[in-house]
């Protein structure tokens, strides 16, 4: 039976497969200056060139285009399957606790260093498995290639460039998420919105306010100084806030007036309901103020009714929406300065099936318009392969088997490499309940689930190929 022989060929093999892998992760692959023949720096060039040599050394055919991406094909016939992976990395941070990020170091079945799980370790797995059905001439109909990128965390102008002038394979699996299997990636509405209002010196009111620095990131702080306003009177009104909503606010002396800290808590903007978001926390203390009724307090009054705390699924916006297979629309501001007499800010929405430009994007316009507030805002449609697509019942199928436990497509608010392929999921390599810190300190794989997930690549080659 084909899953005893790849479980002997992948014991023989564990060693080398993980020995290739640190070789890969030696190497620092961040994104760097473009160089003639690099189009995203020396590090990730370096990465693909010893992926490619790793390839050829195992006798595959292999082709680098023009430093976006390296391919590695098997197989007769016309290609059936793609399997994209990317060989870049995310700057390494701070706070590594058991190795430095590039010294790759195996500690207690887990391998640690900077593309371990993201993404390094699935692409070697994706490699292997590719091996793996040449080593054991297990016979195919049609074709399989590994496509590796250099781009993915900066972009994705690798893939661009490729599909610029290479067809699709008619199924696509990218081991770069979670297992089971991911079909559905929510759209994205982003909004960037600015105002101005006519300079007052009324008081009390609103000097400056300052929260965000990523759009895709719900801030765990936010800033306000006002002016006019006992601190007393602040601080009454800031513990009934947090009496209300969880977030917490200290306040000092400034020349400028009473500056006030926000602070809730941080979470990734495709699930706003995991934090509890200081900017909209800092506009509800705000609200509960006797400002003066300038053009600064009108836009924060505005923002605190179209993004009222606590709102995640954009109710008060006039965006909810559910969907049985991508569960609903979420929305968060996550960015938000003012100073003077002009304000600019950022949200980030993830959007259910269903959602359009019409229900979505022109409803939020309008509505900061009607309160002076001007936005620009983008929209990107949901990707989704029916839950019965061949590519997914095949790739539940390898889980279900492999793992003996029962597969069910998910749906996420994150996007992945192949949100843009028509018949592209994402397969692996993090099983469920599995956090491998990616694009955090001390980022690790677990040994025992790379070495499962080729086994799972090589069953889905033939499965799909065969």
């Amino acid at each position: 039976m084909l899953k005893e022989r790849l479980e002997e060929y992948f014991a023989r093999h564990r060693q080398e497969m993980v020995e290739d892998i640190c070789r890969l992760v030696r190497i620092d692959s961040v994104k760097g200056e473009a160089r003639p023949g690099q189009p995203f720096g020396p590090g990730p060039a370096a990465a693909l060139d010893a992926a490619m040599d790793m390839a050829r050394s195992m006798g595959f055919a292999t082709r680098n285009w023009d430093g976006y991406v390296g391919t590695v094909d098997y197989g007769p016939g016309p290609r059936q399957l793609d399997m994209l992976a990317h060989l870049d990395v995310v700057p390494v941070g701070n706070d590594w606790t058991v190795t430095t990020p590039f010294a790759p170091v195996e500690k207690d079945g887990l391998l640690y260093g900077r593309g371990t799980a993201d993404d390094k370790g699935p692409a070697v797995a994706a490699l292997y498995a590719l091996r793996a059905v040449k080593d054991l001439g297990i016979p195919l109909q049609r074709s399989a290639r590994l496509i590796l990128g250099t781009d993915e965390e900066s972009g994705s102008a690798d893939i661009a460039h490729y599909y610029a002038t290479e067809a699709e394979a008619p199924m696509t699996f990218s081991p770069d998420a979670d297992y089971p299997v991911i079909n559905i990636e929510k759209g994205r509405a982003q909004g960037n919105f600015t105002a101005h209002w006519e300079e007052s010196s009324a008081l009390p009111r609103l000097v400056s306010f300052h929260a965000g620095t990523r759009a895709n990131v719900v801030p765990g702080v936010a800033d306000a100084v006002v002016a006019g306003l006992p601190a007393d009177e602040i601080r009454s009104a800031a513990k009934a806030v947090t009496d209300e909503i969880g977030v917490s606010f200290e306040l000092a002396e400034t020349e400028d007036g009473t500056a006030i800290h926000a602070a809730g808590e941080s979470s990734h903007a495709s699930e706003p309901m995991h934090g509890n978001n200081a900017l909209t926390g800092l506009m509800t203390l705000l609200c509960h103020l006797p400002l003066a009724e300038d053009g600064a307090t009108a836009r924060i009054r505005a923002l605190a009714g179209i993004f009222p705390h606590g709102d995640s699924r954009g109710a008060a916006a006039g965006i909810a929406r559910d969907h049985a297979e991508s569960g609903p629309t979420t929305l968060a501001c996550t960015v938000l300065h003012l100073e003077g007499t002009e304000l600019n800010g950022q949200f980030d929405g993830r959007t259910a099936i269903g959602a359009t430009r019409e229900n979505t994007a022109d409803v939020l316009t309008a509505k900061m318009a009607e309160r002076g507030i001007t936005l620009d805002c983008r929209c990107r449609p949901e990707h989704y392969v029916p839950a019965d697509a061949p590519i997914v019942r095949e790739l539940l199928k390898c889980y279900e088997e492999y793992t003996g436990k029962k597969g069910e497509p998910l749906a996420i608010g994150g996007g992945t490499y192949v949100h843009h392929l028509k018949n592209g999921v994402a397969f692996g390599c993090a099983m469920p309940g599995v956090d491998n810190r990616m694009h955090g300190a001390d980022e690790f794989a677990v040994v025992d689930d790379l070495i499962l997930s080729a086994q799972m690549f090589a069953q889905a080659i033939v499965d799909l190929c065969g």
